[in-house]
């Protein structure tokens, strides 16, 4: 799955570096899905307590699976991501994304969510191919 990069964006490129906000917007707009999650984690969070928030529901479609891992793999893409909406990205399988406040990483609850133990327990057979 790749980006849908427009000429100006690209040309931009060429030439040097690029406005974030411009990267953000191409990514919104190429992964609608993906973005869309994870802004409304990011919202989530924001409007609560807690330490996370996080998605238990698979993707509706390979397609929309498919812009959430290529939004969470690509460096690039996730870091522009949580930058823009101001979390810190977990991901545990096909769907199991988590937004985590900013400087959580050294936390407890990031550690267990991020761990292969919980990694391992939050697999079944159904994700064997995502």
């Amino acid at each position: 799955m790749s980006l849908d990069v427009s000429p100006q964006l690209l040309a931009q490129a060429e030439q040097g570096d690029i406005r974030e906000e411009d990267f953000v917007a191409t990514v919104r707009d190429s992964l609608p899905y993906a973005y869309r999650l994870i802004a409304d984690l990011a919202g989530d969070l924001q409007g609560s307590e807690r330490e996370f928030a996080d998605n238990l529901t698979p993707p509706p479609s390979e397609a929309d699976r498919g812009q959430l891992l290529r939004a969470l793999a690509s460096d690039s893409i996730r870091g522009s991501l949580e930058r823009h909406f101001g979390v810190t990205l977990a991901f545990q399988n096909c769907h199991r994304v988590a937004a985590f406040r900013p400087g959580s990483e050294g936390g407890e609850t990031y550690a267990k969510f991020t761990s292969a133990r919980s990694q391992i327990l939050n697999q079944s057979p159904e994700f064997r191919d995502c």
